[in-house]
């Protein structure tokens, strides 16, 4: 269960919160949501696919691990890729709307064990104004705001070029180990190398071109997590 609340400086004032990371507060996760305002570090790190949700429509998600719960990027508590998604970034905290529906604000879960734990940090200063920790996550939450309203245009704008290829992605990890991921899509590569200077100039006046080159380049990951999963052995 989750109770988020809008937070209160007044409220919330001697709210402590720790940023605590691990399969506990639910990263033990094999794909992971990400947005065009973070394909730059992403790509570095993790393939990103895309996915069709029959709601939510095409979904950019990094690739984590191969089989169900796992996570090849989490070592305990401690992250060992470089990029953090930003969905798994915001710990307990979420994007919430004003009661009358305007800006976004704010919102913390109070249910969340990492609220108000003894090693948490403040909030708020005692003398007024936010902590670094509150402006990490306020830039975090504000970079998903973003990245959410960008998504829907750019996917689509990449989908209307064909860019966007149901693919089965066959991962040998030695002579017997193979894993087929088959029900995801990807960025093709060629079909972005194939496009016309019309196609290329419509992408790039509308900012989505570098990501596109990001995401084709992202799958190059393959095989280092393919490496990340045969240092485990036979797990």
């Amino acid at each position: 269960m989750s109770r988020p609340v809008a937070l209160d400086n007044v409220a919330h004032a001697d709210l402590r919160v720790a940023l605590r990371h691990g399969a506990a507060y639910g990263e033990a996760v094999n794909r992971a949501l990400v947005f065009p305002t973070e394909f730059g570090e992403a790509q570095r790190d993790f393939p990103i696919l895309f996915q069709r949700d029959p709601a939510e429509g095409l979904q950019a998600v990094a690739l984590l691990g191969l089989d169900r719960d796992e996570n090849l990027f989490l070592d305990g508590e401690r992250w060992t890729s470089r990029h953090i998604p930003l969905i798994l970034q915001r710990g307990p905290f979420l994007i919430g709307l004003n009661a009358d529906g305007g800006a976004p604000v704010i919102q913390i879960d109070l249910d969340d064990p990492r609220v108000n734990a003894a090693d948490g940090e403040p909030l708020f200063l005692p003398q007024g104004g936010q902590s670094r920790m509150l402006d990490h996550l306020g830039r975090v939450l504000g970079a998903i705001h973003v990245g959410m309203a960008d998504a829907g245009p750019m996917y689509a704008a990449f989908d209307a070029l064909g860019l966007i290829q149901p693919v089965a992605l066959e991962l040998m990890l030695d002579e017997e180990r193979r894993y087929v991921i088959s029900d995801h899509e990807v960025l093709s590569a060629e079909k972005l190398a194939a496009l016309g200077p019309d196609a290329l100039d419509q992408l790039n006046r509308a900012g989505h071109l570098g990501a596109a080159f990001l995401l084709a380049a992202s799958l190059g990951n393959i095989s280092s997590l393919i490496e990340r999963k045969n240092a485990l052995g036979g797990a």
